[in-house]
């Protein structure tokens, strides 16, 4: 019987094969909350969801962010196009865990 490594993140109980997959998925989880503390003190009248969802939106597109902030704004509009279905099925809301 074979032994099999998995690691699992703290914050959505996510599972993944490797460390290092597992240690990029919390600094995403950890910015995108980051992003939602904000948006919920400095936007009057935002819903916890609603703070939630742009924060990961915009964690999971750091990248794209940071091309889109050094001069390639037009960047963002492919954010959520290619995989709009596949993004919305793998948020896993901040909330969920207790």
């Amino acid at each position: 019987m074979a032994v099999v490594a998995m690691w699992k993140c703290d914050r959505d109980d996510a599972m993944f094969g490797s460390k290092k997959d597992a240690d990029a998925h919390d600094k995403m989880l950890e910015l995108a909350d980051g992003f939602r503390t904000l948006f919920e003190t400095q936007i009057e009248g935002i819903s916890e969801q609603d703070a939630e969802n742009i924060g990961l939106l915009l964690s999971m597109n750091k990248h794209v962010l940071i091309a889109a902030c050094k001069g390639n704004p037009d960047l963002l509009g492919g954010i959520g196009r290619d995989n709009e279905e596949e993004t919305a099925s793998n948020i896993t809301p901040l909330t969920a865990k207790a």
